[in-house]
């Protein structure tokens, strides 16, 4: 089972960097949205 992790991993690095990114995005904008009619 660690094997088949660490060649998922290897296989795809670059994907799952820019997923994990657009996932913070998600985040922010929710908590973004959220704060924002306390602010108006």
């Amino acid at each position: 089972m660690a094997k088949e992790l660490k060649d998922v991993m290897t296989r795809s690095g670059g994907t799952i960097l820019s997923d994990a990114l657009g996932a913070a995005a998600l985040i922010v904008m929710l908590f973004v949205g959220l704060s924002l009619p306390a602010i108006v």
